[in-house]
C-alpha cells in the first residue's frame, strides 16, 4: 500500500534520522575541522548510526523547542489507521453440551481418584 501522504514520511526520515546526523557533523567539523570530519568515515564501521546516535541528545533538543513554538513542527504527528476486530460470537448450543460432557466426564475421574485415595 502506498503512502498516502509522501510528504510526511519523508519530513519524519528528516527530522528522525537526517537531523541528528547533520548536527553530529556539524559538531565534529566545528571542534575538529575537515579532519574531524574526515575521521568519522575513517574510523568507524558504521559513521552513519555513529553519528545518529551522537546528534540525537541535540536533534531532540531542536525538536522539542519546535514543538514549542508550533505543535508537531519538531515531533510530526502522524497518521494511523485503527481498526477494531470483530466481536466473537457466543459459543453454538452444541459447544456448550460438549463443555458439559467433558465437564462431567471430569468430575466422574476425580470421584474415581479420590475413592482411590481413600482406599
Amino acid at each position: 500500500m502506498a503512502d498516502p501522504r509522501p510528504l510526511d514520511a519523508v519530513r519524519l526520515t528528516l527530522m528522525q534520522d537526517v537531523l541528528p546526523m547533520g548536527l553530529a557533523l556539524v559538531e565534529r567539523v566545528r571542534r575538529g575541522g575537515a579532519a574531524g570530519l574526515v575521521e568519522t568515515f575513517t574510523t568507524s564501521a558504521d559513521p552513519f548510526q555513529d553519528l545518529r546516535t551522537e546528534g540525537e541528545p541535540g536533534a531532540r533538543d531542536l525538536r522539542d523547542r519546535l514543538d514549542q513554538v508550533s505543535p508537531g513542527l519538531g515531533n510530526p504527528v502522524m497518521q494511523v489507521s485503527v481498526e477494531v476486530d470483530p466481536v466473537a460470537p457466543e459459543p453454538a448450543a452444541d459447544d456448550r453440551a460438549e463443555l458439559q460432557r467433558v465437564l462431567i466426564r471430569i468430575d466422574d475421574q476425580l470421584a474415581q481418584l479420590r475413592q482411590l485415595m481413600a482406599s
